[in-house]
């Protein structure tokens, strides 16, 4: 379901975002409170013995069984607003990843990315080339990888193909982005065509071919979106235990929430990308503009009581065995 927004809507959408900046002090520290009182545990996911799950802030995540490893969407190298503004060359911080990655990757089976923009994107050669992984997604992913020199560890992904990487088994799912500029086009759409490393900027990572990313294992289904927006029957039916749902852009597609809920029927909707992607990892979490994750709960229990919220903090693994 894609259409394009009236006039009336559009003036909505600039009236929501003005009374977001007119009392922007209290929305945030409402998502900050909204952040502590949805954090989960080990019991609220349920997770089987050996299955460690950790987000890595925005849309990125390691999923871990029995140290065997996928990260999905990983961005730890930051660009800072001024650097997206100034269309500076994206700069990678292999440090991050010293810190951060290497003591709970173990053996990485691969990088899995649901599309190319830069908060999805950047850090995906670096992170394949440390691991020695392939790296899973679009052909504009495949595109980012030629220009790194590392086409070789690029996997362009068939649709729903199932791709089995140790325990896990992976499934891409088309999707679409969502309209963030005011609900009439994605940012930075097409493919991402660049040809030399010194032409990556932040904005030269065009958004190419979305995907929704379904894995399955030690008996558990997870499901990765990293924008709200979706192609309804291509979403898979009969439920899953875990949701792992980008919410930023939710309020420019149309009923998003009643669409996804009742075709994956999730047991756990775990939120993610609210956080301020501009902000670098090292620093508190802030929230990105008029992200609303206070009201994700009340949005959900309006589609149905028996979904759970939840939320996690950056770079803290919950598994089975966690206090």
């Amino acid at each position: 379901m894609s259409r394009t927004p009236s006039p009336r809507e559009v003036a909505g959408y600039i009236g929501n975002l003005g009374r977001f900046l007119r009392a922007r002090g209290r929305r945030e520290d409402e998502d900050q409170a909204a952040l502590t009182e949805l954090r989960a545990d080990a019991a609220a996911l349920d997770l089987p013995p050996g299955l460690e799950i950790e987000w890595l802030g925005t849309a990125g995540y390691r999923l871990t069984y029995e140290g065997q490893t996928v990260f999905l969407d990983p961005y730890l190298s930051r660009s800072s607003l001024g650097d997206v503004l100034r269309r500076r060359r994206v700069v990678i911080e292999p440090g991050l990843y010293a810190t951060h990655l290497d003591p709970h990757a173990g053996e990485v089976l691969g990088v899995l990315v649901g599309h190319t923009h830069f908060d999805h994107a950047i850090d995906v050669p670096a992170i394949a080339g440390r691991y020695d992984a392939p790296a899973y997604g679009s052909r504009s992913l495949t595109q980012l990888m030629r220009i790194h020199g590392q086409e070789a560890q690029a996997v362009e992904v068939e649709p729903h193909r199932a791709y089995e990487l140790g325990p896990f088994t992976v499934r891409f799912i088309p999707s679409l982005h969502s309209k963030l500029i005011l609900g009439l086009a994605v940012p930075s759409a097409g493919e991402l065509t660049c040809e030399h490393l010194e032409g990556l900027t932040p904005s030269a990572y065009k958004c190419g071919d979305v995907y929704g990313i379904h894995i399955e294992v030690a008996g558990r289904t997870i499901y990765h979106q990293g924008s709200a927006n979706l192609i309804d029957d291509q979403v898979p039916t009969g439920g899953v235990d875990l949701f792992l749902a980008g919410i930023a852009g939710r309020g420019f597609t149309e009923d998003y929430w009643s669409r996804i809920l009742r075709r994956l029927e999730p047991r756990v909707v775990v939120a993610s990308h609210f956080d301020d992607f501009f902000r670098p990892v090292e620093d508190p979490v802030g929230m990105s503009l008029n992200v609303a994750l206070a009201r994700v709960p009340e949005e959900i229990g309006a589609v149905g009581r028996d979904f759970r919220v939840v939320t996690l903090r950056p770079f803290e693994s919950v598994s089975a065995t966690a206090v």
